[in-house]
C-alpha cells in the first residue's frame, strides 16, 4: 500500500481495522433504525395512533444525545476495542425489548433505550485516528462513517422483506429480534479482533475524567453554552411526552424531569470548573492549547447535516408511502435512496477535504445541503416519483458528505479528547433529529424541509469562523516526552 491511496481490498493492519471499525458502526445503525422501514406494520400490530408513530421517532434518537457525550469519554478513558464490545452487547438488549413489546409504552421504553446503541459512532472515530495519519484521515473517516451508515438503507431494504418471509402479524418481530442477535455476535467478533492501536504506539489519555479540557476561560463559557442545547433537546422531548404532546407523561413527572435537567446542568457545569480551574489561574503552554470555538463550528454543522439524516431516515418511508400512495416493502426500498448515498457520499466528503482544504469543501457542501432541502420541500403528488427520488438522493449527497467533512476535521483539534470531541459533535447530532422530528410532529412535510434548510444557512454562516487545521498538535507521552502530530 503506498502512502497516499488506500488498498481496500487488504484486510491485514490498519485496513483490517478499519473494515471491523465500520462492520460495527453498520450493525449499530442496522439496530437502530430497525424500526423506519416497519413502522406501518409495527403501528398495525400495536394499534398506535399517528403522535404515537412520531413519539417513537423523537424517542429512538433522545437517549442518543448523553450517550455519545459518555462513550467520548468511556472511549478515551478505556480505549475504543472494549468501548465498542460492550456497547454492541448492551445494545441488544433494547432490540428484544422492542421486539416483544405489546403495546406503546413498552415500545416506547424500548425505542428509548434504542437511542443508546446510536453513540457507537463517536468510538469508531477515535479508533480510525489511532491507525491513520492526517493525510488519509478524512478518506478513513469517510469510509468508516459513509459505509457503517450504510447499516440504516440496508435495514430499509432487507428488514420488510425479512418479516415478510416469516409472515404474519409478528413477522415485523423476528426481524428487530435478528438485529439484536447480530449486535451481540459482532460484540465477541468486535473484541478479539482489533487492538486500540498499532503496536509500538501510544494511547493518548485525557489527563481527568468527567468533562472536556478546554484551554481559556472564554473556551470554559463557550463550552457551558455549547451545552444547553442538549439539556434543552431533553426539555423538549420531555414536553412532547408531557400533557402538552402526547400525555405519555403526567405533568407532576414532566416538571420533576425539568427539575432534574436543571439541576444536571448545573452539577456538569461544576464538573466542567473543577477540571478547567487552572485555567483560571495560569494559561497552559501555547503548545498545548486548542481553540474550542473549532468543537462549537463544528457542533452547528453537525446539527444540520446528521441531525437533518436521522430525522429524515425515519420518517421517509412514510413521506413516500403518503405522498405517492406505496405500500411498506415499495416505500422502504424507495426510502433507502437517500441512506444508500452514504456508501459514496461520506467517503466523498471526507477524500475532498482531504485533497482541497476543510473549511472550502464545508462551505461547498453546506450550501448545497441548504439547496437540497429547499428542493425536498417542493416535492408533493404532482411530481414523478423518480424525480422525487432524485432529489432526495442529490440532498443526501450535500448531506453525508458535509458529515464526513466535519469528522475529517474532529480528530485533528486534540488527539487525547478526540472521544470527547466527537462525542459532543455526535450529540449535536441527535439535538437536530430531536429539534427537527419535533417540528415534524407539528408541521407539514413541506415546512419540516423548508425548515431544515433554513438551519443550513444559518450552518453556512457559522462556518466563517472556522480555522483550517495546519501545522501540529502536541501530546504529553507517558514518560513526560512532547510528542507532535501532524494535522495537515
Amino acid at each position: 500500500m503506498s502512502s497516499e491511496s488506500l488498498n481496500l481490498f487488504s484486510f491485514k493492519g490498519k485496513i483490517k481495522v478499519l473494515h471491523l471499525t465500520w462492520m460495527a458502526f453498520f450493525i449499530t445503525f442496522f439496530a437502530w433504525f430497525n424500526h423506519a422501514p416497519l413502522l406501518v406494520a409495527i403501528a398495525d400490530s400495536l394499534s398506535l395512533t399517528k403522535d404515537q408513530v412520531k413519539t417513537l421517532l423523537i424517542l429512538n434518537v433522545a437517549l442518543t444525545i448523553p450517550a455519545r457525550v459518555i462513550i467520548g469519554m468511556l472511549t478515551d478513558k478505556y480505549g475504543p476495542r472494549l468501548t465498542y464490545s460492550l456497547l454492541l452487547a448492551v445494545g441488544s438488549i433494547p432490540c428484544f425489548i422492542f421486539a416483544l413489546a405489546d403495546n406503546f409504552i413498552q415500545a416506547a421504553i424500548g425505542r428509548f433505550l434504542l437511542g443508546f446503541i446510536g453513540a457507537g459512532f463517536v468510538i469508531g472515530i477515535r479508533m480510525v485516528s489511532e491507525w491513520f495519519p492526517a493525510r488519509q484521515l478524512g478518506t478513513a473517516e469517510g469510509i468508516y462513517g459513509g459505509w457503517g451508515n450504510f447499516g440504516s438503507a440496508a435495514g430499509a431494504m432487507t428488514l420488510p422483506t425479512i418479516a415478510l418471509l416469516f409472515g404474519g402479524a409478528d413477522g415485523w418481530r423476528y426481524a428487530i429480534g435478528i438485529t439484536g442477535v447480530l449486535a451481540l455476535v459482532f460484540s465477541f467478533i468486535y473484541y478479539h479482533s482489533v487492538t486500540d492501536t498499532p503496536k509500538g504506539s501510544t494511547y493518548f489519555k485525557p489527563k481527568k475524567i468527567g468533562g472536556m479540557e478546554v484551554s481559556s476561560p472564554s473556551d470554559f463559557i463557550l463550552l457551558l453554552i455549547m451545552k444547553l442545547p442538549m439539556y434543552a433537546a431533553l426539555a423538549l422531548l420531555t414536553w412532547k411526552l408531557s400533557p402538552n404532546g402526547v400525555a405519555m407523561l403526567a405533568q407532576p413527572v414532566a416538571i420533576a424531569i425539568y427539575v432534574a435537567l436543571a439541576a444536571l446542568y448545573f452539577y456538569d457545569a461544576k464538573k466542567c470548573y473543577d477540571i478547567n480551574k487552572e485555567v483560571f489561574v495560569k494559561l497552559p503552554e501555547p503548545i498545548h492549547r486548542y481553540k474550542f470555538k473549532q468543537v462549537a463550528v463544528l457542533n452547528i454543522l453537525y446539527f444540520a447535516t446528521f441531525g437533518s439524516e436521522l430525522a429524515v431516515i425515519s420518517m421517509l418511508p412514510l413521506f413516500f408511502s403518503e405522498t405517492f400512495t406505496l405500500d411498506p416493502v415499495k416505500a422502504g426500498l424507495v426510502a433507502s435512496a437517500y441512506a444508500f448515498m452514504n456508501l459514496m457520499s461520506r467517503p466523498a466528503g471526507g477524500l475532498i477535504s482531504d485533497r482541497f482544504g476543510r473549511k472550502s469543501t464545508l462551505l461547498i457542501l453546506t450550501a448545497g445541503l441548504a439547496v437540497g432541502y429547499l428542493t425536498m420541500s417542493m416535492i408533493d403528488s404532482e411530481w414523478p416519483l423518480y424525480l422525487a427520488v432524485a432529489a432526495a438522493m442529490a440532498c443526501s449527497f450535500f448531506v453525508q458528505s458535509g458529515e464526513g467533512a466535519v469528522f475529517a476535521v474532529v480528530p485533528l483539534i486534540k488527539r487525547r479528547l478526540t472521544g470527547q470531541i466527537a462525542g459532543m459533535t455526535g450529540a449535536y447530532g441527535n439535538v437536530g433529529a430531536v429539534f427537527y422530528l419535533t417540528i415534524l410532529s407539528m408541521v407539514s412535510y413541506q415546512t419540516f424541509f423548508l425548515v431544515i434548510a433554513c438551519t443550513a444557512v444559518l450552518g453556512f454562516v457559522t462556518l466563517l469562523f472556522l480555522e483550517e487545521p495546519e501545522g501540529q498538535m502536541a501530546e504529553v507521552m507517558p514518560d513526560g516526552s512532547v510528542s507532535l502530530i501532524d494535522v495537515a
